[in-house]
């Protein structure tokens, strides 16, 4: 379970020295929970979302103890780092929209008749109950040719869910190279 402190101010100077002390700053909200300004070590937290294998993952803050999804972060813009997240808590039973990723597996055989893989969704909206939302989608696109594409009415989406995203939209194609 990833462990963090709670912030006692919100201040940019405490905000800077959590930075420097390598400290990710978080913000955990939901519909009905009140909000926790936080701060969790920048290698424990990258560390518990790359080896989590569900949607949600857990985390203690204080005395909380709360499952939570990703619902954004934010990247340095020059050396790539994750300088802030916003964590959703993932209360049971209620139905929000959450951003789903789309991972896309094998190589297109249009790539070999001089094309080029696009990959225009990295996440999909999806809007049901936690308990329901996959890991994430995986597409295989192996048999993309050139002006081939997977649109999102293709994908299979699990028992009481649902897409929000419109359903002509193309997830990822092979387009011909110029």
């Amino acid at each position: 379970m990833l462990e963090g402190i709670i912030r006692e101010s919100i201040t940019k100077s405490n905000a800077k020295q959590l930075k420097r002390d390598g400290y990710l700053i978080a913000n955990i909200y939901a519909n009905g929970v009140e909000n926790i300004n936080a701060a969790f070590k920048r290698g424990e937290f990258a560390r518990t979302v790359r080896n989590k294998d569900t949607f949600s993952f857990p985390i203690k803050v204080g005395d909380n103890e709360l499952n939570v999804v990703i619902q954004e972060y934010q990247l340095h813009p020059v050396n790539g780092d994750v300088i802030h997240v916003d964590l959703r808590v993932a209360v049971p039973n209620q139905v929000t929209n959450y951003l789903i990723p789309v991972v896309t597996n094998g190589v297109a055989k249009g790539l070999k008749n001089k094309g080029v893989f696009i990959q225009s969704k990295k996440r999909l909206k999806v809007r049901g109950a936690i308990e329901d939302m996959p890991f994430n989608f995986n597409i295989d696109v192996t048999e993309l040719d050139t002006n081939d594409n997977v649109l999102i009415r293709d994908i299979e989406v699990p028992a009481n869910t649902q897409i929000m995203d419109r359903a002509n939209v193309a997830i990822c194609g092979v387009i011909k190279a110029k």
